[in-house]
């Protein structure tokens, strides 16, 4: 039997050519088992088609050290510091190549390995899917080979609870009738049962020797990613033998193949002095005492080089000068920082799962600090949300309440309606049970009354005949189209099954017409209430429809049950009815609803029954705290509308007073979608004005909420242009509707649809941070089009955490990942950056200034070894702890004030304003560096130019570093140790540098000079002096703008302040 079957994730293949043909074919021709048709049957057209290897990898052994490079050096960053470097090595420059090579070599280095090793992992999981055994016939045996060389045409066997190796038809099955069950979770997220029937030519075709004798072919359409329709025809040249399933796509042509995204890569959305000094050089030479003084005095061909290129020379000199303000070692930090920072996720205790006994993986650390920048999360239901355990919670049967062993009202009602109740639900679905160990043809767990195992498309259906077993009736099988039942005195029950009227999502129920021993005609309907109500004549409406409502507000999902007696002449009519629609060839699916419309009324209503599917814990705490922070969430599922909408009503997306508006094929039958699209357009503005919903919480209070339905139908239509063929869309209009919405479902989605979901609102005009998170293979191709992509590490296997970013165990630890973990990366990453940049401005402005005392010389003003070290040593470990360990406010608190990940929500912390304050204070502080130490000793002697370069070094050391102290929110032993430490470090480097005679150094132009400074009394008042004066600005501003403008995350400071102030006191006085 063909069970529980998951297709696996291949990689995408957009077009597929056969060969020899130029141009695209409509469709394919397969011979099965790889057999020539009979001569004079038909032509013999040979076809070659892709094998079934997969590949998900980027790199090849070949291509890594070309393909990394060329991806690295894409970046920005990289390829600035390249040229730098190249420049150091074509032209005399003030500083050596080394100092950019070798930083440059070692950040390349560290993520080639890094990239490397990542892919490395990909190439082995790939090799563990394409030699996986796959069964299948040749030459009337059953042997095996791996999956990669699986081949179309290729006859497969399938067992149960395997996975299918790629697309086949299925053409027999060992059950009897030629049914199989699977689950598609992996293409559409559905986890469900669903039934597949054989061909009906071979399905009763069980022999593996007879296939030799086949001679079979299959026309089939070309690969394409549509999940929900497939064409194909057989034509069998003889029918001898079984063919238990033919493989038609293979590798990159499966249906799940071109529903995947390829994975690009992903980058962080955080991420002209030389000019200047090149025109002021120039125009100090313009007089010809200064271009050449009589100490340094030109040689001839220096005099005779053409001035354009020592203009252009001296620029790129200058470049190299100034190339410090942004430093390697910044980009090495940053690196580094990210590395390191992805391992306190990972080491979170509280968000590691006992059950499962994972905890979160971090498969990229580039894109941590997005997780503090997020504005859509867009999340799979099935799995992800939920748990997709469907279970009974109770009926109500003319207003009495029933639960499974416990009876609400106090007694058990043993009366004709509670009877017709219990069989209606035994009766009315399309529940199969799965084969057991049989006794006179009976289930052994039949008989003891134990649990049977049900299979149905719907978990719906098998939670109501499983809790309707425990109340005592108990649906056994199915057997020569007789439905059997045992009631409560053990007596087995059978009605004839005389016709199905089949659920759909516009009637909003289903109906059977069965039979009974006695001879009697039942019609049992259950649907929503909305869909049975206006059909019920009689029945104790009132009271039933009362406890439909209390449910429905408890987010249960509600299903009305009704019947009605037919008599024999009416049953007739209907009969009649219902084969003419059926035969009909043209609007067979809209005659067959008239007649359901006909027959589906007058009922007489006997109850309601109350299923909850179960949410993920926490699932709805996640949510609502998600939009506390001002995130908007989408759905985006596979399932059907109205499961999907009662699982957002559970987990509080969707409430009570959320107006529900749809965009379904429904609507866009009854209007146009222009009309459709536009009226909704005018009831959301009509309230909401001109403001979008962007602009507030998703939990608004002044606005009215609105939730929007979409389906993936509906989805196509908005995607395609329009037809007048005007370059605008109504991709536009729509935007603007999901703007003004609380809350998006998106409903029976291809995965292909997910993802477009996804890029839709990315590229949208705000261009907002994305983020995907899913369960599934269905899932993966929007989760890598997101800005970041998060894998559930769920039942359904591991595709959808190998393929994300990030892996987290449940739903509910996205809380703490965004609202503290991703807060925590953002602050850290936005401060290390505009420090970085403060104190390399604090730097090189000295520099700068110092040319024009120089004569622009491009003479430096620091050692080269100060020069080396400031960025890599002296100033780097206390930034990078603090990227590291940083906390402005505690973990819990984030927890508790959802609100305050607005703070720094639209990269507010890297935005002009805040980047025009650190400069401005990098370069007040710089001036007061150079000219404080310029007018304080412009008279001693004893300072020369290495003495007074050194004092400004000392002055910039001590400043930057105590600024970063100021800072620090969250100190440790750690902090303190760096931070102090590294001061102590620069004044032992500088006593050893200039206190010992290096035997390396062709001359020490730094011997006594640190020594002398500190000798002077004068220089060390001048320190105490030039640092205090640089930190006021910044101690002024923050004390100013805590009290007069304070941000939300400084009043949460200043309130856990004083708590923890007032505890201290209470305690001490009680002691």
């Amino acid at each position: 039997v063909f069970q529980r079957t998951e297709f696996h994730l291949l990689q995408i293949k957009n077009q597929f050519m056969c060969a020899g043909e130029e141009n695209w074919v409509d469709s394919r021709t397969v011979y099965v088992g790889h057999r020539e048709p009979p001569p004079g049957t038909e032509a013999y057209i040979p076809q070659r088609f892709p094998d079934n290897r997969i590949v998900s990898s980027k790199y090849t052994f070949w291509n890594f050290v070309p393909k990394n490079l060329f991806e690295q050096f894409r970046r920005i960053a990289n390829f600035y510091f390249l040229i730098i470097f190249l420049v150091q090595l074509i032209i005399d420059t003030p500083t050596s190549p080394v100092t950019s090579g070798l930083p440059l070599l070692f950040v390349i280095t560290v993520t080639a390995i890094k990239q490397g090793y990542e892919d490395w992992l990909r190439h082995k999981a790939d090799n563990a899917m394409n030699q996986c055994p796959v069964h299948f016939i040749q030459h009337g045996k059953l042997v095996r080979k791996q999956s990669r060389k699986l081949r179309v045409g290729d006859i497969v066997m399938v067992k149960e609870d395997e996975t299918f190796p790629c697309d086949l038809i299925f053409l027999s099955s060992s059950r009897g009738d030629g049914t199989c069950f699977v689950t598609t979770a992996s293409l559409d997220g559905e986890s469900s049962h669903k039934t597949y029937y054989a061909v009906q030519d071979t399905k009763a075709f069980h022999n593996e020797q007879e296939i030799d004798a086949l001679h079979a072919t299959i026309e089939c359409e070309q690969p394409q990613p549509d999940l929900y329709n497939y064409c194909f025809t057989k034509k069998s040249h003889n029918t001898n033998c079984l063919i238990p399933g033919v493989a038609i796509y293979t590798g990159m042509e499966t249906k799940m193949a071109l529903n995947y995204q390829a994975k690009s890569q992903k980058r962080s959305a955080v991420e002209n002095k030389a000019l200047i000094n090149t025109v002021l050089k120039y125009v100090w030479q313009s007089e010809p005492f200064r271009d050449e003084p009589w100490y340094n005095q030109k040689t001839e061909p220096e005099r005779k080089r053409n001035l354009f290129l020592r203009a252009f020379t001296d620029f790129l000199a200058f470049m190299v000068l100034f190339n410090y303000i942004i430093p390697v070692s910044m980009y090495v930090t940053v690196e580094m920082q990210k590395f390191l920072g992805s391992y306190f996720l990972t080491w979170d205790e509280e968000m590691f799962d006992e059950d499962t006994g994972e905890g979160p993986l971090v498969n990229t650390s580039d894109l941590n600090e997005e997780l503090g920048q997020i504005e859509y999360v867009f999340t799979d239901k099935t799995g992800t949300l939920t748990e997709n355990n469907m279970e009974f919670v109770e009926c109500c049967i003319e207003g009495h309440v029933y639960v499974p062993h416990v009876i609400c009202n106090g007694q058990i009602l043993h009366d004709c309606t509670e009877d017709l109740f219990f069989r209606a639900l035994c009766l009315c679905h399309t529940v199969q049970v799965k084969d057991d160990d049989s006794v006179d043809g009976l289930k052994k767990n039949q008989l003891s009354r134990r649990s049977c195992i049900y299979i149905s498309s719907s978990p719906d259906e098998v939670a109501l005949v499983e809790g309707i077993q425990r109340l005592g009736y108990t649906y056994l099988r199915l057997k020569d189209n007789f439905m059997e039942i045992l009631n409560r005195e053990n007596n087995i029950e059978k009605f004839e099954l005389l016709e199905v009227l089949s659920f759909d999502s516009v009637r909003r129920r289903m109906s059977v017409i069965v039979r009974s021993s006695t001879g009697d005609i039942f019609l049992f309907c259950k649907g929503a209430d909305s869909s049975i109500f206006p059909r019920v004549k009689e029945g104790k409406i009132d009271q039933i429809r009362s406890r439909v409502e209390r449910n429905a507000v408890e987010g249960l999902r509600t299903l009305c049950v009704a019947y009605k007696k037919l008599t024999a002449e009416e049953y007739s009519n209907a009969q009649k009815l219902l084969q003419n629609a059926k035969l009909a060839l043209q609007d067979r699916e809209k005659k067959l609803a008239e007649v359901y419309e006909k027959i589906e009324r007058d009922f007489i209503l006997l109850g309601a029954t109350a299923v909850e599917d179960r949410l993920q814990e926490k699932a709805a705490d996640t949510i609502e705290a998600l939009q506390k922070a001002g995130i908007k969430v989408w759905v985006l599922t596979g399932d059907k509308m109205e499961t999907a909408a009662a699982t957002c009503y559970a987990c509080k997306l969707f409430r009570r007073n959320t107006q529900i508006l749809e965009l379904t094929t429904k609507k866009i039958e009854e209007q146009s979608l222009h009309d459709v699209l536009f009226d909704l357009s005018k009831t959301v503005l009509r309230h909401n004005g001109s403001l979008t919903r962007d602009t507030f919480s998703g939990l608004s209070t002044d606005m009215q909420d609105y939730g929007l339905i979409i389906d993936g139908a509906a989805l196509s239509l908005i995607m395609k242009p329009r037809q007048d063929g005007s370059s605008g869309n109504y991709r536009e209009l729509f935007l603007e509707i999901c703007r003004n919405c609380s809350a998006v479902l998106c409903c029976r989605m291809a995965p292909l649809q997910k993802a477009q979901i996804v890029k839709l609102i990315k590229l949208s005009k705000e261009h907002p941070i994305t983020l995907a998170i899913g369960d599934g293979a269905n899932d993966v191709s929007m989760i890598l089009e997101a800005h970041v992509g998060i894998g559930i590490i769920g039942k359904e296997g591991r595709q959808a955490a190998r393929n994300s970013d990030y892996a987290i165990p449940k739903f509910k630890h996205l809380k703490k990942m965004l609202l503290v973990h991703g807060h925590f990366y953002y602050v850290r990453i936005s401060e290390l950056v505009q420090y970085f940049f403060y104190k390399n401005v604090c730097f090189i402005f000295p520099q700068f200034l110092y040319q024009f005392f120089c004569g622009f010389s491009q003479q430096t003003l620091y050692d080269t070894a100060y020069l080396t070290l400031y960025n890599i040593s002296f100033t780097s470990l206390p930034i990078l702890l603090y990227g590291l360990m940083e906390q402005h406010v505690s973990a819990d608190t984030l927890k508790r004030e959802p609100s305050l990940y607005r703070d720094v929500a639209k990269n507010a912390l890297l935005r002009w304003r805040a980047f025009i304050y650190w400069t401005f204070l990098g370069v007040f502080d710089a001036v007061v560096f150079f000219f404080g130490a310029y007018f304080l000793f412009d008279n001693t002697i004893m300072f020369g130019n290495w003495t007074f370069g050194t004092l400004v070094f000392t002055v910039l050391v001590f400043t930057v570093t105590l600024k970063l102290a100021l800072d620090t929110h969250y100190w440790t032993w750690i902090n303190h140790f760096m931070i102090w430490g590294s001061l102590v470090f620069y004044i032992i480097f500088s006593l050893l540098w200039g206190g010992i005679i290096w035997p390396f150094l062709n001359y020490q132009r730094m011997y006594y000079v640190f020594m002398q400074m500190l000798s002077s009394g004068p220089a060390w008042l001048g320190i105490i002096l030039l640092i205090t004066v640089s930190l006021l600005p910044d101690v002024l501003k923050k004390v100013l703008c805590r009290q007069l403008w304070p941000t939300a995350t400084e009043r949460i400071q200043v309130k856990y302040f004083f708590i923890v102030v007032s505890f201290f006191v209470s305690e001490v006085s009680n002691n």
